[in-house]
Order: C-alpha cells, then structure tokens, then sequence
C-alpha cells in the first residue's frame, strides 16, 4: 500500500478500515459495535504489518499526542484554486500550534518512520539519484520535495539524453525519471527532467544501481554548447541569378541563423552552372564561413545541378534525401576545411571579409536547402541545424531515423518545438 498523503492509491490509516469492501455498520455516527471496531484493529494491524513488510518500520501516533516528535516525511497541503505544496517539511519537530492545522488537513495519525539499515528515505534517494543523472550543462533544481526534484539547463543548449540509460534506470522500479524530448533546444534555467523516489523508503541497492547506471552514462542528462556559426549562403538558380524572379531564400536563412546567434559571412548568387557554385562556396569558405548553405538546384529536373556542384568539391560525406516531409531532397555534406586551399581564382581574388582561421582538420557542413524552405516555416533544416552546432556528426543513420515523427501535421497555428514534428 501507497504511504504518501498525496497518492490518490494511498491508504489512511484512518480510513483503512473501508479499504477491501468493510463498511461501518448503518447507524448513528459514533454508535459503532464491539464487533466492528475488533474487524478496524484488525485492519489497522494489517495495514502496517503491510508497510513493515516493505522495510519500512514504522509506528502511528494520534495527532493530538505527537508535539516533540520528529515528522518523518513531508506533509502535502491542497486548497482548491490558491496552492498546492508542502504544508510540513520532514524533519519538523511537532509543535502544539500544529495540531489543528493537521487535523485541518485530515491527519488523524501520523507515520513515525523508523528507516532500516537497508532503506533510504524518498528525499535523500531522490538527491542521490538525481544528483547521478545530471551531467555536464545540468544541475538539480532545488531541494526535493516528497521525493521528487527537477533537473534543469545551466545553460542555454541543445538536450542530450543517453535513452539506452534512461531506459535501464526506470526499468529498476522504485525510482523514475522522465524527461523532455531529446534535441530539444533548452534555455538555461529550463526544466528539462523530473525525478523522483517513489516509495516512501527505497532499498539502498535499488538507489546504488540507480546511482551506478547514471554515473556509468556520465550523466544521463546533457545539455551541449551550440557554437555561433558564420555561415556563407549560396542562392542558387538561372531565375534568381537573372532577376527574372525575386529571390526568397535570403531573408528566411538570415532569420534562422540570426536565431541561433549566428552572423552571415556572406550571401552569393549563382546561375545553374556547377562550377560557379563550386567556386562561390570556396570563396565563401575563404571568407570565414564555418557553415555553408546553399538553396534550390535539388530536384531531379536537368537544369538543377547544386547537389553535383557539391559533390564535386571533394566532400567527405554526401547524403542526399531524407525521410521527412517538408525537406525529402534536403542534402548534408562536408567539406574538410584544407580544401580551402584549391580554391578558384575567383575565390582568391575576393578579400572582402578576409582570410578564414578555420583549422586544417575541421570539417565545414554544407546544407542543401530544397525549394520548400522558401514557403514552409519549419523543415528537416531546422531539425538538423542545432545539431550539428552542438556538434554532432550528421549520419545517414541520423537521418533516417528522422522518419518516426518526420511528418509535419502544417497546423493552422505552428506551435512548432510544442509539437509532435521531429520527436
């Protein structure tokens, strides 16, 4: 049985006795039968014989006889529509003043809790645990509060979450942690996990591995630096480049790089020719782009060559398609940052934004932005972005898995991060 005031499962002690169908016999209140109190002792007995069986020693006092002694967990108070918190902290020593305000919330008795060797009470296994599952970018918010504590960002970031851990440490029972989604965008101060102690007195080697698992994880919880990118963007196309059209993509990158605190090296028009695009990049990188991103030319038609420009720089890696809708001809690739060498004359002619201090060995991401990043306000561009200025590696696998969940809903309102579209 439940012990925790709170628990809608719980059981008083007081009310005990109408647990398991027993009834009060239907006469005047007070008027109750010898019989009937002898089947109450019988179920308060039970009910305790119950929680010892749990390793959790314990003792009831009336409340009228409990001044001087020692609460040994926290006491909820509700009132409807003005608060809900901790009316008694455990550890409170009971004073005569008390009694009516717990009689007022229905304590009769209270738990006098006697913690075995082998136990350790929800508020101290809930800062073991928590204090584990808080790693590097995360830390505990607060002191715990009938077991439970929250876990929030140090610093603005993107979540990482070890699911495998996550899923081991709730698998033990007794402890729990639930989280916000992985990925998420979070802003220092924000919650970002709860944890708790379920039972009022969890078995010390259930805390121990729910410590262990955590600590083996190096924390299940993370909250990783976004770097400020200085992105170059190459527009592409012959309608653009000719001003047959006005160009759309512009104004959208630079409002989401200017989101994530990036700046803009430069912007390059380019006509559907795949060694000028080639050769915008370049010089793009030259300038100091550490991110670049490149627009339209990734459909199928002839004339769309952006994504062969692309590969024709030497990238490390190339993938082209994902599974999510908007964004299926979205394109990752990476560029080693030495290959800033074999840049075009072109390229070495401009010294507009001066000369890149990128090391040799840091690999450049290049975005292929498709056509619907110009009218759609969140694509696989977005879902992507904070990641790789978190600085993960983009994968194929990464992005397959992009499917489950890949499917904008194109809601009337976008409540996009609040919404099912990239979890």
């Amino acid at each position: 049985m439940c012990r925790k005031d709170h628990c809608q499962e719980g059981v008083n002690p007081d009310n005990a006795l109408f647990s398991g169908g027993l009834r009060p016999p239907t006469r005047g209140r007070g008027d109750l039968s010898r019989p009937f109190l002898e089947q109450r002792k019988s179920v308060m007995c039970e009910v305790q014989d119950d929680v010892k069986k749990k390793g959790i020693g314990t003792k009831t006092v009336p409340v009228t006889e409990a001044v001087g002694m020692v609460i040994a967990h926290d006491i909820t108070e509700i009132r409807p529509g003005e608060f809900k918190g901790r009316a008694f902290k455990k550890g409170h020593i009971v004073r005569k003043e008390d009694i009516s305000h717990l009689q007022r919330l229905g304590k009769e008795h209270l738990f006098i809790l006697e913690i075995k060797e082998d136990d350790v009470h929800e508020n101290d296994a809930a800062l073991a645990i928590a204090n584990a599952l808080a790693g590097d970018g995360v830390k505990m918010g607060g002191e715990p509060n009938e077991g439970k504590i929250n876990l929030i960002a140090a610093r603005d970031g993107l979540l990482d979450i070890n699911l495998e851990a996550l899923l081991e440490f709730n698998m033990l029972g007794d402890v729990m942690c639930a989280t916000v989604h992985k990925n998420a965008v979070v802003t220092k101060g924000q919650i970002v996990a709860g944890t708790r102690a379920i039972p009022l007195a969890v078995k010390k080697h259930i805390v121990e591995s729910a410590v262990k698992i955590a600590e083996d994880a190096g924390g299940i919880l993370a909250v990783k630096e976004m770097r400020r990118p200085n992105a170059g963007i190459v527009i592409t196309g012959n309608e653009v480049y000719s001003g047959k059209i006005k160009d759309a993509f512009e104004a959208v990158i630079t409002s989401k790089i200017k989101n994530v605190n990036g700046d803009i090296v430069g912007v390059y028009f380019a006509h559907d020719d795949a060694k000028q695009i080639e050769d915008r990049i370049r010089q793009l990188i030259s300038a100091g782009a550490d991110l670049i991103i490149t627009t339209g030319g990734m459909s199928v038609d002839p004339d769309d060559v952006t994504r062969f420009a692309i590969r024709n720089l030497g990238v490390e890696e190339f993938i082209y398609g994902s599974p999510v809708l908007p964004g299926s001809m979205f394109l990752v690739a990476y560029l080693r940052a030495e290959a800033r060498k074999n840049r075009s004359a072109e390229a070495t002619d401009s010294h507009i934004y001066g000369l890149t201090s990128l090391r040799t060995s840091e690999l450049i991401p290049i975005l292929g932005m498709p056509a619907c990043g110009m009218y759609a306000s969140i694509t696989v561009f977005d879902l992507i972005l904070p990641r790789i200025l978190a600085g993960e590696k983009i994968s194929r696998k990464v992005i397959a898995a992009l499917g489950h969940g890949g499917l904008c809903l194109k809601c009337e309102t976008c409540r996009y991060p609040v919404c099912p579209f990239g979890k």
